[in-house]
């Protein structure tokens, strides 16, 4: 099995130190960048299969490495925060973040999530794709991972295009958030709904408004075209 890569993005040498060192003892090649020119420049050089980003970095921000990063390649992308502020987390999903962990975490929980996040998209790599999906003017080609709406090109984040093509495999019914966390992102716990609805915000805004009805209390639902 070939070697799979990590990007570690911290600008705190004692902290990226130990989790690069709990991540090569799982396996991983990894590397570390200090601030954001620096992760962009190592991202685009290395191709990496995974990065942990830090929000606070020197340079300029996680946020903006993760916009930048993400608008070059679809990468499963594990936030670091150092609070559990909502705005922080909120705009961090909504740049292209994947999952999230607030200081201080335990570098088995961290390891885990990158378990989690790789074998997701392994998995959605293995599995044999079925034809294109139709919804209207979008378009869902689950071969190629490719969304296009009135012809063009949609991008979309790892976790962004399996959430829709979980929703799209399952039209009009209800899916509670719990079973949305349980089923996309691998989660045994309801703890991370937050992420579930900053995720159904960009795929609203990237492909419509009306193609995702809010259940309130319960979950969302994908809705068909008349």
């Amino acid at each position: 099995m070939k070697e799979r890569r990590v990007l570690v993005v911290e600008d705190e040498r004692t902290i990226a130190e130990s989790i690069a060192a709990r991540l090569r003892a799982e396996g991983f090649a990894v590397e570390i960048a200090p601030d954001g020119p620096s992760a962009v420049a190592q991202f685009r050089a290395g191709q990496p299969d995974l990065v942990v980003l830090d929000v606070m970095l020197p340079g300029f921000d996680g946020l903006e490495v993760c916009r930048r990063i993400q608008a070059d390649r679809p990468v499963p992308v594990l936030m670091l925060t150092a609070r559990d502020d909502e705005t922080d987390l909120l705009v961090g999903l909504a740049v292209g973040a994947d999952d999230y962990l607030t200081k201080p975490f335990s570098m088995r929980e961290l390891a885990a999530r990158v378990h989690v996040l790789l074998r997701r998209v392994e998995r959605a790599a293995a599995t044999p794709a079925p034809p294109a999906i139709r919804l209207g003017d979008i378009e869902i080609n689950e071969a190629e991972r490719r969304v296009r709406r009135d012809g063009a090109d949609v991008h979309l984040t790892p976790t962004e295009f399996d959430l829709l093509v979980h929703l799209a495999g399952r039209p009009r019914t209800v899916l509670p958030r719990e079973r949305l966390l349980a089923d996309v992102w691998g989660w045994g716990d309801g703890s991370g709904t937050r992420t579930v609805d900053s995720h159904i915000k960009a795929l609203r805004r990237k492909l419509g408004a009306d193609l995702i009805r809010t259940v309130h209390g319960v979950g969302y639902a994908l809705e068909l075209p008349a």
